[in-house]
């Protein structure tokens, strides 16, 4: 009637109250407009029909998934602002949600600051400057256009042969609740009153939609299979893995993504038991549940086989959005059938929806559809790269230091000292996953400072620096070394590519670090999304050890320690085994007898060394 004598809708009114508006939308939608809200698609399936015609309710880019190879932020903002006028351009004119994987800053745009992943900032052990970093990387996603994140990931990673360690903060779940004021980083923090549960975004420009993954136990799996089953109670359950979520849900976290694990051999994605009565009942969650990647179509064998059975078992559960992410219109038909069947109640649609239009209507992005180019400066800018670069060096955590006296800091003015190693000189390796490429890569893959870059920028100009990657004996033994640095670690990996039995360092590490060490004293830095097997006689060999871990694309942070400017802060946030047949192995267990133990971590410059 209103819309009929040229009213505008309540929903358009940006003044009247979020849940009125929510009420009044839906009422005006058809079912199949519903189903597309429920709907979220890959950047490369985005067409006028699916925008405009069909209306689905959220875009993403796949990790490595950008609009053309370097593309500066203005392209990325460019390309999400063109998707919004088709969005705006459809019958009810409601605008996507576009989301992204930015887990260690704005990671797959070149450019960007990128972080230490979460187990560096789990050793720094520093809940502000993990609410800072969240702060940063809101910005620089905003620059884009982008209105959602998909982080924090809040797992607590119980086995490190499990792909996706780097992305936990520890195998403790106390830490893991500390570190999750990234979420208040990235939306911003909610005022004393803001009702529990309640998705919650302080700034249209400054902050983005946060989103804790992945519910629940997606760390606790059998072997730490990436995908596969935690076996635990569900005291277990709530004592180790649920922990962190109340944390984030008191903060205003908008959106929560289901593990693609089982629980007990139920998988997450279609658990009703714990994505509606324990996540939304019990936790009192009124955001919205969005599915991983292809999540459902891993509920039948093979994969999306029976599509209309996945979207039933899933939506039935309560899982609110279906990260689909290329067969949108086989979704939308497979939803209209089963709600017009009785399969899925109207109401559930209804519930699934609301959630949606609450998060869409909170982030404001009717209001400001549009990305900001005032902003695009702040990509990669001075300010966040130092805030990294201070990341990186709390991140850092020194294992051993000398035989018999300090061996660290290492003079800046020595004569000639050999770099070596093959993560001495490679951006992409110190990255790790989930940076330019889902999987990560190696090379100059973004900007940033190299380790050996850092070494070179931090020592005196008479000191001649020898860079060998592999250094032969010849050049070892005739060198004249006043000291070694050897950067050694892991290729970079997402996900189940990461599951590894053997934790040995790749590229016959050891060997390396053996040889140089036997010639010249010797410092090795580990450069690596979780612990790795260091041999007794390697422990010995070397004068100095430094764990790393994956810190991104600010090397100076790391010389910052190294040459004694700072001392090391970082304590372990996992147990550092000492054979991967102790795996798993976490602190409290009996007979716990680690290489190194949770929280172990030497001071250069103070008495109080060991545990912290």
């Amino acid at each position: 009637m209103a819309a009929a004598q040229g009213e505008r809708p309540l929903y358009k009114d940006a003044s009247a109250p979020v849940e009125a508006r929510v009420r009044d939308l839906l009422g005006r939608m058809t079912l199949r407009e519903k189903a597309a809200q429920m709907a979220q698609i890959e950047r490369t399936v985005v067409s006028p029909r699916a925008l405009a015609e069909l209306a689905a309710g959220s875009v993403l880019n796949a990790g490595g998934s950008a609009p053309r190879d370097r593309a500066s932020p203005a392209d990325w903002a460019r390309m999400v602002d063109d998707m919004q006028r088709l969005a705006l351009s459809s019958r009810l004119a409601v605008p996507i949600l576009y989301g992204t994987d930015a887990v260690h800053g704005h990671n797959n745009v070149f450019g960007a600051t990128v972080f230490p992943h979460n187990v560096g900032l789990g050793a720094s052990r520093d809940a502000e400057l993990v609410r800072k970093i969240g702060e940063a990387t809101a910005l620089e996603v905003r620059a884009t256009g982008i209105h959602w994140a998909f982080a924090p990931c809040v797992a607590v990673c119980r086995d490190p042969r499990w792909g996706r360690c780097y992305e936990s903060y520890s195998e403790d779940p106390e830490i893991v609740r500390s570190l999750t004021t990234i979420v208040t980083g990235l939306q911003g923090q909610p005022p004393a009153d803001h009702p529990h549960g309640y998705p919650f975004l302080a700034s249209v420009r400054d902050n983005v939609l946060a989103c804790a993954k992945h519910f629940v136990g997606d760390g606790g799996t059998d072997k730490g299979v990436n995908e596969g089953n935690a076996i635990c109670s569900t005291e277990d359950l709530e004592r180790i893995h649920t922990k962190p979520y109340p944390d984030c849900i008191a903060q205003g976290v908008a959106t929560v993504m289901a593990s693609y694990s089982q629980w007990n051999g139920e998988p997450l994605h279609a658990s009703c038991h714990l994505l509606t009565d324990v996540l939304k009942g019990k936790l009192g969650f009124e955001g919205f549940v969005v599915s991983d990647w292809e999540g459902i179509d891993r509920l039948c064998e093979p994969r999306g086989s029976d599509y209309r059975y996945c979207v039933a078992q899933s939506v039935n559960a309560g899982m609110d959005m279906i990260m689909i992410p290329h067969r949108f219109e086989k979704f939308l038909e497979d939803l209209v059938f089963l709600v017009e069947t009785g399969e899925i109640p109207m109401s559930r649609i209804d519930d699934a929806v609301e959630r949606i239009l609450r998060v869409k209507f909170i982030s404001g992005v009717f209001e400001h559809p549009f990305s900001d180019p005032s902003l695009l400066d702040v990509v990669g800018c001075k300010e966040h790269r130092l805030l990294a670069r201070e990341a990186v060096r709390k991140s850092l955590v020194l294992l051993k230091n000398g035989k018999k006296q300090n061996f660290l800091p290492l003079a800046k003015n020595a004569k000639r000292i050999l770099v070596a190693g093959t993560h001495a000189d490679n951006i992409g390796y110190q990255c790790g996953g989930w940076t330019i490429a889902w999987h990560g890569d190696s090379g100059k893959i973004t900007l940033g400072t190299s380790i050996l870059e850092a070494i070179q920028e931090s020592v005196s100009v008479e000191t001649e620096v020898v860079y060998e990657e592999c250094p032969t004996e010849a050049i070892i033994e005739s060198g004249e070394f006043s000291y070694a640095i050897v950067a050694v670690g892991e290729v970079p990996y997402a996900e189940g590519l990461g599951d590894r039995t053997g934790l040995s360092i790749p590229f016959n590490g050891s060997d390396l670090i053996t040889r140089v060490a036997s010639k010249v004293p010797t410092l090795v830095v580990v450069v690596s999304g979780r612990p790795l097997v260091i041999e007794p006689q390697v422990l010995e060999k070397i004068d100095a050890l430094v764990a790393a871990w994956l810190p991104g694309s600010e090397g100076m942070g790391i010389t910052d320690c190294l040459f004694g400017d700072h001392d090391f802060v970082g304590t372990l946030p996992v147990s550092w085994f000492r054979s991967s047949d102790q795996l798993p192995i976490n602190v409290g267990d009996a007979n716990y007898d680690p290489l190194f133990p949770f929280g172990y971590g030497l001071k250069m410059f103070r008495s109080d060394e060991g545990l912290a």
